[in-house]
């Protein structure tokens, strides 16, 4: 009943009537390529129509074995060598990992993310959706999409406009990573469990009697403990930086206060793509009042723009993004050539046009989601 999985990359079993998934990607900090995107698909979708599976849980994988690393995000080599090349791949890819993300949210079975080790990016649009979100000592997340000229997706505006105050402006326009306990504090995950107890905890999962009343409640008091969100301490600052208008206003602000905190703060934006930035802030203020699936639609013309920004009349090697991939992960010079190079150089006609829908309505790639 198990189902077949043709990518090595996505382990799957079926255990004490919860199915088990391992990303086995590990060279690549499990990043999500387009065939482990459809094997996870392929795989929730079997389970979710069969009533033997009561849940699913999903862990990440490393070099020396299971957990220690949950999944690094999407395979962004992949997105630079198909942007150059005119793959049509790309386009597939975003389609289906958002939709797979949709699934996610909407998984009508308990669906446990083991969020240990590094939790970015794509790693957070399988797991943010989770009726469970485990994280622990160990636990590294972040949207960190900014540093390479792209924009939180995979849901980002929705579950970062619905952290408390202005955090999810500040995550996603920083890409600041966070501790387990901060993700807790931040509604980000649910509860945190020490990496030690991490192997018992899955077992335990397959032995549990689904006959009894809530035994996912039992489970959890049994392995989950508490642990404290020292980070926090800056939240008044946060809210009040992250608040203002613009991102001008925000790295201006920032800059004129003399604290470390907010130094560093504007030492970081000042790194990141600026006309990202004043994307991302636009996003994450139009996501607050959206649904997950108007969302999604959303990011999707996004990043079609991303890759194709024909109103500034840049492609392919041109395009902020691909550059930024580029300088990080490619020639790794850390040295990216943003265009504009400044944030104050940033116009709002340049900023308007990504949030047009390349698609008309009843042509959406992500029509179908509601």
């Amino acid at each position: 009943m198990t189902p077949m999985t043709p990518n090595d990359d996505v382990i799957t079993e079926f255990r004490g009537q919860v199915g088990l998934i391992t990303l086995n990607r590990a060279k690549a900090l499990n990043a999500l390529s387009l065939g482990m995107v459809r094997s996870l698909t392929a795989t929730l979708q079997t389970w979710k129509d069969d009533a033997a599976v009561k849940a699913v849980a999903i862990r990440g994988s490393t070099k020396t074995g299971v957990f220690g690393g949950f999944c690094a995000g999407g395979d962004i080599r992949f997105f630079h060598q198909a942007a150059l090349a005119g793959n049509p791949a790309l386009e597939d890819f975003f389609t289906e990992e958002y939709a797979l993300n949709h699934l996610i949210h909407h998984y009508p079975k308990p669906y446990i993310a083991f969020m240990d080790g590094i939790v970015m990016g794509g790693g957070m649009g399988i797991s943010q959706g989770a009726s469970h979100r485990l994280v622990t000592e160990h636990t590294k997340m972040a949207m960190p999409e900014t540093n390479i000229g792209l924009f939180p997706d995979v849901g980002g505006g929705y579950f970062l406009s619905r952290c408390p105050g202005r955090t999810g402006e500040w995550l996603a326009l920083t890409g600041d990573v966070i501790d387990g306990p901060t993700a807790v504090a931040l509604g980000l995950a649910d509860q945190w469990v020490e990496s030690a107890r991490l192997p018992e905890a899955w077992e335990a999962l397959t032995a549990l009697d689904w006959t009894e009343k809530a035994p996912l409640d039992t489970w959890v008091a049994m392995f989950s403990g508490a642990a404290c969100a020292e980070s926090m301490r800056v939240i008044g600052q946060i809210d009040h930086y992250f608040g203002l208008e613009t991102v001008a206003a925000i790295v201006q602000a920032l800059e004129a206060d003399g604290s470390d905190w907010a130094r560093q703060t504007a030492a970081t934006l000042r790194k990141r793509s600026p006309l990202m930035l004043h994307v991302v802030l636009e996003q994450v203020r139009r996501a607050r009042g959206m649904t997950l699936a108007d969302d999604l639609r959303m990011e999707r013309d996004l990043v079609r723009h991303c890759f194709y920004t024909q109103h500034l009349g840049r492609s392919g090697a041109a395009s902020e993004t691909v550059e930024g991939i580029r300088a990080l992960a490619v020639d790794k010079d850390h040295a990216p050539r943003w265009n504009p190079a400044c944030i104050e150089e940033v116009t709002t006609d340049m900023v308007a046009p990504f949030f047009a829908s390349p698609w008309p309505t009843q042509a959406h790639p992500l029509r179908g989601l509601v």
